[in-house]
C-alpha cells in the first residue's frame, strides 16, 4: 500500500510530465488502433460517404473527449469557473491559460489519427469514389447505356476488389483518390507543424510578466485544491479517532482500562498520540462547525494576501504587501496607479 501511496504522491509532484505522457501514449494507441481496425467499405451508394467521413471524424472526438477526461485539471478548471466570486476574484486569464493547457494536449490524438487516416486513404476512396468520373480513367463502354443510378452503384463498388470487376480501372481510380488523400494529410500535418511554430515563435514577443503571471496562478490553484483535499483528509481521519476513542470512554472506564492494557503502549505515547489528533482538529470538534468551513470554502476563499505577525503591535495583522512595497519604493505594496496592457499566449509544454 505503501509502494501505491509513493507512486501517486510521484504523479501528482510530476503532473506535467505525467500528461505529457498519457497524450503520448493516446497518440500511440490512436495510430496502432487504427493499423489493427479493419476497414469495410460498404460499397453503397448512400452509406460510402457517410461510413468514411464517420471514420475520419467520429474517432478524433472520441480522443478529444477522452483526452479531457482523462486530465485532472478540467475539474479544477470547472471548479474555478464556476466558484462565486467571495472574498477572492476570479481571473479569466488564468481560466484561459488553463482550458487552452487542457485543449492543446487533448488534440494530440485526434490529429495522429486524422494524419494517419489521410495517408492511408482507404476512408477518403470510401467516402469520395461515387464522385469519380470513370471516363477519366479508360473503357468508355463501361457505362454505355446506364442510368445514373446503375454508374453510381458501379462506382461505389471501387473500394471492395471483390465486387469490381475491372481492375485496371478500380486500381487507377484507388490511386487517383489515394493521392488526393495524401496530399491532404500532408496539408494537415504542414498546418499543425506550422501553428505550432508560430506559437512558439510569437510567444516571446509578448509581455512575459503576464504570462508568468498566469502560469504561477494556475499552478496554485491546482496545488491548493490537492492541498485542500489532504488537509480534509487528515482532519477526518483525526475527528474519527477522537470521536472513536471517546466513545468507547464513554462506555465503560474498564473497557478503555483494558483497551489500553492490551495495545501495548506507554501511557505516555497514548497521551501524545491523543494531543497529536487533537492539534490535526485545529479545534474544529462539531460536525455543524466542519459543514460550516466546508460552505466558506466553496462559497466564499480566503483572499490571497497572507498576515504576517509583527512584534510591534501597531503593525501586527497587516498585510506583508506594505514591509516589501516600503522596501521596493511603493505604498502598499503596489505600483502606481498606470494604465498597461499585459498580452499573454497560452500554450503548453507537449
Amino acid at each position: 500500500m505503501d509502494k501505491f501511496r509513493m507512486m501517486f504522491q510521484f504523479l501528482q509532484s510530476n503532473q506535467e510530465s505525467f500528461m505529457n505522457g498519457i497524450c503520448g501514449i493516446m497518440a500511440l494507441a490512436s495510430a496502432q488502433m487504427y493499423s489493427v481496425f479493419e476497414f469495410s467499405c460498404p460499397c453503397m451508394p448512400e452509406y460510402n460517404y457517410t461510413y468514411g467521413m464517420a471514420l475520419l471524424v467520429v474517432p478524433p472526438i472520441w480522443f478529444f473527449l477522452l483526452g479531457f477526461v482523462l486530465n485532472n485539471n478540467v475539474s479544477v478548471l470547472a471548479e474555478e469557473w464556476k466558484r462565486p466570486t467571495g472574498r477572492r476574484r476570479k481571473d479569466p486569464s488564468i481560466l484561459r491559460y488553463m482550458f487552452c493547457s487542457i485543449t492543446q494536449r487533448s488534440l494530440i490524438a485526434p490529429a495522429v489519427w486524422v494524419c494517419v487516416t489521410l495517408m492511408d486513404g482507404k476512408s477518403f476512396l470510401c467516402a469520395f469514389s461515387v464522385n469519380l468520373d470513370i471516363d477519366r480513367f479508360g473503357n468508355h463502354s463501361l457505362i454505355t447505356g446506364m442510368s445514373e443510378a446503375e454508374k453510381l452503384k458501379l462506382l461505389a463498388r471501387i473500394p471492395c476488389k471483390d465486387l469490381f470487376e475491372h481492375q485496371e480501372i478500380r486500381v487507377a481510380a484507388t490511386r487517383y483518390i489515394k493521392c488526393i488523400s495524401q496530399a491532404c494529410g500532408w496539408m494537415v500535418l504542414l498546418m499543425m507543424t506550422f501553428t505550432a511554430f508560430l506559437i512558439r515563435a510569437i510567444r516571446p514577443c509578448f509581455t512575459q510578466a503576464a504570462f508568468l503571471k498566469t502560469k504561477y496562478w494556475s499552478h496554485y490553484i491546482d496545488i491548493e485544491r490537492k492541498m485542500f483535499d489532504e488537509t480534509c483528509k487528515e482532519h477526518a481521519k483525526s475527528f474519527a479517532k477522537v470521536c472513536i476513542h471517546q466513545y468507547f470512554e464513554s462506555i465503560s472506564g474498564e473497557m478503555g482500562h483494558l483497551h489500553r492494557h492490551h495495545s501495548g503502549k506507554d501511557e505516555s505515547e497514548e497521551e501524545e498520540e491523543k494531543k497529536s489528533d487533537e492539534d490535526k482538529l485545529l479545534g474544529i470538534r462539531v460536525q455543524d462547525d466542519m459543514n460550516k468551513v466546508l460552505w466558506n470554502w466553496h462559497t466564499c476563499k480566503p483572499a490571497l494576501a497572507l498576515r504576517k505577525d509583527q512584534t510591534d503591535g501597531e503593525n501586527n495583522g497587516k498585510m506583508n504587501g506594505g514591509a516589501n512595497g516600503a522596501a521596493s519604493g511603493f505604498v502598499n505594496g503596489h505600483a502606481h496607479d498606470v494604465a498597461k496592457k499585459e498580452w499573454a499566449v497560452y500554450y503548453s509544454k507537449i
